[in-house]
């Protein structure tokens, strides 16, 4: 009995598990396998809580005893009480931390499509998270496992169909993408491209005859190829027992799947342009829907020896015709495409939109700091003169300032001129006559005169 199984089966189908009886050391060297990854966005939630689960006896024994229909009711959930307080412990810690990144999940959607400053309810947001009871946030109750399962359950169950819509939308958009393509092309480069085309989707269908899933001969090329057996020696219980890799009872979807390699690389090859590995991974998703559809008979996606056993004698079983590929399906219309293609056009409009806003918010931001940088140029200028006329005036109050920084004050004669004035000109010259000439000049005048009076009178001396 593995309780990681739980995550696939959203703890459903683990009742009706048969364990099988090894020797103890070889249950000691064994790890145990890695559970499958749900694909569910509260997948690593559901994990811890079920690693948590499987550590308590009780909780673990009133698991094998119970049926999937005491599962899903919830019934189980109420054997929570019964736990150790260890196991609570870590259970209320694994759900603080779940309701924690929750909030923060919803943080960043609120930050990315909301003003800021706005109040947010986080209670009546969390409601919308239907894998745990928001109206308590710190301890893990029954209520909490019970939804827990409730949820793993239905998401689990639409998964396949999210999965089928996600890859149609995938080529979708690859058909967009190439017709975009051919018509940015001339007239000659578009036939060759198409041509090309053709040819690859030629070369994709030259593959050999792919058996139907769960077929008596898709069993028995696994039979002889895989496990290297004589195929006239096909026995279905032994080959059951041969794909329960964990040996656990029962053949899980992951188990189912892997029988399925040796079709798929019949037809894809990852080194061939042709071959589009997300086409391979949606067969591979094909495949194993219809072997649940035609054997799992209580529809908990796990197939029990019992299913198995059944199916084996349906007439299906030995269904000899091939099985149609993705390409040979009509994965979408043509209508569906072109509804595809407007909403397509209307998000880019959108985006255009939204693009041209983001354009004149930068322009605007940019007029915004050009104003701005002028503004804070004009500032700079003022405060550099108010600091180069403050520079100014410090010497002179320094000048005129006593040895203990008083004022001293200079007493000018009566008639004398302010120092910051100049002296009025001579009044012949403020009449308009000749000006008096200079002190220097009057000197060189009254030299000559006197050497020339020396000279004439000689005896006198």
């Amino acid at each position: 009995m593995h309780l990681p199984w739980l995550l696939s089966t959203a703890l459903l189908g683990l009742a009706t598990c048969v364990p099988i009886e090894r020797p103890k050391e070889k249950q000691e060297e064994e790890t145990p396998p890695e559970a499958p990854d749900t694909g569910l966005y509260y997948h690593r939630y559901l994990q811890e809580v079920i690693n948590v689960l499987e550590t308590d006896g009780h909780f673990r024994e009133k698991l094998q005893a119970a049926n999937a229909e005491d599962i899903k009711s919830g019934k189980l959930s109420k054997e929570l009480d019964f736990v150790s307080h260890h196991v609570r412990t870590k259970l209320d810690e694994l759900k603080r931390q779940e309701v924690s990144r929750l909030r923060m999940l919803l943080k960043a959607k609120m930050d990315a499509t909301m003003e800021q400053d706005v109040q947010v309810d986080h209670l009546s947001l969390l409601k919308q998270f239907e894998h745990l009871d928001p109206q308590n946030q710190h301890t893990f109750e029954a209520r909490d496992l019970e939804l827990l399962i409730q949820a793993a359950t239905k998401d689990l169950e639409n998964y396949d169909a999210a999965h089928h819509e996600e890859f149609k939308r995938y080529e979708m958009m690859k058909e967009h993408e190439r017709r975009e393509y051919l018509k940015s092309l001339d007239e000659e480069k578009r036939r060759e491209e198409e041509a090309h085309f053709e040819a690859l989707k030629k070369k994709h269908k030259e593959h050999p005859k792919v058996n139907v899933p769960g077929s008596r001969d898709q069993l028995k090329e696994v039979w002889q190829e895989t496990d290297g057996l004589d195929p006239n020696e096909f026995n279905p219980k032994t080959f059951f027992k041969l794909h329960d890799t964990n040996s656990d009872g029962v053949l899980d979807e992951q188990e189912l799947e892997a029988l399925f390699t040796k079709e798929l690389e019949k037809v894809y090859d990852p080194r061939n342009e042709e071959d589009d590995m997300l086409e391979m991974e949606e067969e591979r998703l094909r495949m194993r829907e219809h072997v649940m559809h035609n054997v799992d008979l209580n529809k908990d996606r796990l197939v029990t020896l019992e299913e198995f056993l059944k199916s084996t004698q349906k007439k299906e079983f030995n269904e000899a015709d091939g099985w149609e590929t993705v390409e040979e399906t009509q994965v979408y219309s043509e209508a569906e495409l072109q509804r595809f293609e407007a909403e397509l056009a209307a998000q880019q409009a959108e985006l255009g939109r939204q693009a041209e806003q983001l354009r004149q918010q930068h322009q605007e931001l940019q007029q915004r700091q050009v104003e701005l940088d002028a503004q804070k140029k004009e500032f700079q200028q003022v405060v550099l003169q108010m600091e180069q006329r403050k520079a100014q005036k410090q010497p002179e109050q320094a000048a005129h300032a006593g040895p203990d920084g008083e004022l001293k004050f200079q007493a000018q004669p009566p008639h004398a001129a302010p120092a910051d004035q100049t002296p009025p000109p001579p009044p012949e010259s403020r009449a308009g006559g000749p000006a008096l000439p200079d002190a220097p000049a009057l000197q060189n005048q009254v030299e000559p005169l006197q050497n020339q009076q020396h000279h004439a009178n000689p005896v006198e001396h």
